[in-house]
C-alpha cells in the first residue's frame, strides 16, 4: 500500500495530486509552443475544478498562473500573460489585520448604544437631545439588568453615560423607568410569543381531529 507520506509533496494540495501531477508533466515537454499550450489547457482545467476563484478574487486569472508557477517550483517556462511571481514572495509576512479598538468596558451596553450615544452628543442643545439622552440611559438600564440579572442604581447608568459621553451629554435632570416597567416589554415579547405557539398547536389539532 502506498501512502501519502510516501508520495512527492504537493505544493499547494488544494488542488490535488492530479494536478500536480499535470504541472510535473508540462516540465517534461521540450517543444515550446506544445509546453505553452499545454499550460493554457492546464489553467481552464484548475479553474473548471475551482469556480470559486472567480467568485473570492479580482484578478482570477493571474492568480491561477501565479499558482501554476508556485507549483512548477518557478521551474516553468512559459509565455505567461502575467509576469512570474519572485519565490521571494512566499516568504513575505501578511500584513496585519486591523481589529476595531473597542474597550472592553461597558461592552454588555453593545456597540449601537456606543454609536447613539456619539450621536446624541453630536446634536444641537434642545429638546431632541434632552429626550435622546433619557432614552439612552433607560435603553442602558435595560441592557445592564437584562445581562447583569441584577439590581443597579440609578447613579451608577448616569455615571456610565457620563463617561461614555466623555462627560458632553446632561444627565442631571434625567429621570429613569423602574425596573419592573423597563422589562415588561422584554418578558412580554416572550410571553405573546408563547401564547402565539401554543395557539397555532391548538389550531392543528383541530385541523387533525377534522380530518
Amino acid at each position: 500500500m502506498e501512502y501519502n507520506t510516501s508520495r512527492p509533496r504537493m505544493i499547494i494540495p488544494e488542488y490535488g495530486r492530479n494536478v500536480q501531477r499535470m504541472v510535473d508533466y508540462l516540465l517534461t515537454i521540450e517543444n515550446r509552443d506544445e509546453r505553452n499550450k499545454q499550460a493554457r489547457n492546464l489553467i481552464a482545467i484548475i479553474a473548471n475544478l475551482n469556480p470559486q476563484v472567480y467568485e473570492t478574487d479580482d484578478d482570477p486569472e493571474h492568480k491561477l498562473w501565479d499558482h501554476l508557477y508556485i507549483m512548477s517550483d518557478f521551474k516553468l517556462d512559459v509565455d505567461s500573460p502575467y509576469p512570474p511571481p519572485a519565490p521571494e514572495s512566499l516568504l513575505e509576512k501578511p500584513q496585519p489585520v486591523e481589529y476595531p479598538q473597542t474597550s472592553r468596558r461597558y461592552r454588555h451596553y453593545g456597540n449601537i448604544t456606543r454609536k447613539m450615544i456619539d450621536y446624541a452628543v453630536a446634536l444641537e442643545e434642545g429638546d431632541e437631545k434632552t429626550a435622546l439622552t433619557e432614552a439612552l440611559a433607560n435603553v442602558m438600564k435595560k441592557n445592564y439588568i437584562v445581562w447583569n440579572k441584577d439590581h443597579v442604581e440609578d447613579d451608577v447608568i448616569l455615571n456610565n453615560l457620563k463617561e461614555m459621553s466623555n462627560n458632553k451629554l446632561q444627565v442631571a435632570d434625567v429621570s429613569l423607568s423602574e425596573k419592573r416597567d423597563l422589562l415588561q416589554n422584554h418578558g412580554g415579547n416572550k410571553h405573546n410569543h408563547k401564547n402565539k405557539r401554543n395557539n397555532n398547536n391548538r389550531s392543528k389539532r383541530k385541523i387533525n381531529k377534522k380530518k
